[in-house]
């Protein structure tokens, strides 16, 4: 979010953008797990709206945007009695449909495709991960990147006057690292804290029976005080999405960091003991699996809505900037663009 942000706003400001991604697709955390029983938001579940900056360029993207209704979200002990409904939201939440990944690609599309938008000075490279930054040997005015193809080829791109790193904090400091380059950008990032988080993703096709229209609680969302896990999403219930029975639950910042290097069946199967223990769904899912975030929810901000230093024409944006909201990474990039436009 944070890296479109800021590509969209330099093309618009006249600049010339290429727009490097190390995954196959766009997204980052704002990513949709594809399955034959539907999709799964993984990682952000929903987001809001109080900048109006962000509000506007929403106004955009109207056919992929849809509000979810998050009344029915619970607060729950740990062994999942409720505590608390939680009070009626003084905010409207929101999901992209089919899945939340849709609103990153659909404001990437002209960065995608700039033929089908009036040609536009823009390109994106995907599968593509940065290992060095370093001066044009014969323009050193000017920055290239070493860099490296999901299949081990080995690429050099040039031709650069400004980059911008929009990227978990800690890869942003290693990145700089090991490319030699500014302590004074590395010494920023050092206050900076960011938890991890393993996600559980869970499906039940049998659910689907006259008479049976879901499967376990009465509410599609809760916060929960529960040792492993703090949140739980039906994914069913968001506008647009397939009617299977699926459950999104991801762990507590605690105890992912616990288990950061743990077995990836041992966890699945201690998450699965524990959404069991709060929703009392007890029957064997169909579809069960889990998926590790290193960088998942900002602990400690930098405080900051970007980093970029003019001199040497490096630039930090993301949401570990303000926040963890889909929005900090919003305003992040927009904002850093607008230092270098």
């Amino acid at each position: 979010m944070a890296g479109v942000a800021c590509a969209r706003t330099l093309v618009q400001a006249g600049h010339r953008v290429t727009l490097i991604e190390k995954s196959r697709g766009l997204g980052g955390r704002m990513a949709t797990r594809r399955t034959e029983f539907g999709g799964f938001d993984h990682g952000t579940q929903y987001f809001t709206v109080r900048d109006e900056r962000f509000a506007k360029a929403l106004e955009t993207a109207q056919t992929v945007v849809r509000p979810w209704s998050a009344n029915t979200v619970r607060v729950l002990d740990d062994k999942g009695r409720v505590l608390a409904s939680a009070p009626p939201p003084t905010e409207p939440h929101f999901v992209a449909k089919p899945g939340m990944s849709a609103l990153v690609n659909y404001w990437a599309e002209p960065l995608v495709q700039p033929a089908l938008h009036g040609k536009l000075a823009a390109s994106t490279l995907t599968g593509t991960r940065v290992t060095h930054i370093e001066r044009d040997a014969l323009h050193p005015e000017q920055w290239q990147l070493r860099a490296e193809d999901t299949d081990g080829g080995q690429h050099v791109l040039g031709g650069f006057d400004r980059i911008v790193l929009a990227m978990p904090h800690l890869q942003t400091h290693d990145l700089l690292l090991a490319s030699g380059h500014s302590p004074e950008l590395r010494h920023q990032l050092d206050a900076v804290q960011v938890a991890p988080c393993w996600t559980l993703m869970v499906a039940y096709p049998n659910a689907m029976q006259p008479g049976l229209p879901h499967l376990g609680p009465q509410w599609n969302a809760a916060r929960s005080v529960h040792h492993r896990i703090s949140w739980l999403a039906r994914e069913n219930s968001k506008p647009g999405r397939e009617p299977i029975e699926r459950w999104t639950v991801q762990a507590s910042p605690a105890w992912s960091i616990k288990h950061l290097e743990d077995d990836e069946e041992r966890v699945k199967a201690k998450l699965l003991k524990g959404f069991a223990e709060i929703t009392g769904i007890r029957a064997t899912p169909t579809h069960a699996v889990v998926h590790r975030w290193r960088f998942a929810q900002t602990q400690k901000p930098l405080g900051l809505s970007h980093i970029y230093d003019q001199d040497l024409g490096i630039g930090l944006c993301g949401d570990w900037c303000l926040g963890h909201r889909v929005e900090d990474a919003f305003v992040s990039g927009l904002e850093l663009a607008l230092a270098m436009a």
